[in-house]
């Protein structure tokens, strides 16, 4: 492999978004192991990934634009894929998990959707034998 030899300000600026992607990505996985409840760590992760990958996207831009290798659109792209695609996705496991909890009764916020109904299971089966007429 042909060694490149980096300005001493692009080697700098390199490690710097490297070590604070890292430093990111660690915190996030620390905050997922010590949080107890799911609604807790799903913030996390999700947070974290989209910070840190940010960061090291600008190490690779930085990286390949000094080596002369042409601007590094490939990083761009990954990294506008990941801040698209991660919030979305834990809006979908939030809305998920939120659903399973309140059909099992557990104390979470209401739903505001009239669709979903806000009572558990118990209840509802309850609820439905007592409104059916007697005829």
């Amino acid at each position: 492999m042909n060694e490149v030899q980096l300005p001493m300000w692009a080697e700098i600026l390199i490690a710097i978004f490297v070590l604070g992607g890292a430093t990111i990505a660690f915190l996030g996985s620390l905050g997922l192991m010590r949080l107890k409840s799911y609604f807790e760590r799903v913030h996390a992760p999700s947070i974290i990934a989209t910070m840190g990958c940010w960061l090291i996207m600008w190490a690779t831009f930085v990286f390949f634009s000094a080596t002369g290798q042409g601007l590094a659109l490939h990083a761009l792209l990954i990294a506008v894929f990941i801040a698209v695609t991660v919030p979305i996705t834990t809006i979908f496991l939030m809305r998920a998990a939120l659903f399973r909890a309140r059909r099992a009764g557990r104390d979470v916020p209401p739903s505001v959707s009239r669709v979903v109904p806000n009572q558990p299971q118990a209840e509802e089966a309850s609820s439905a034998e007592s409104e059916t007429p007697n005829k």
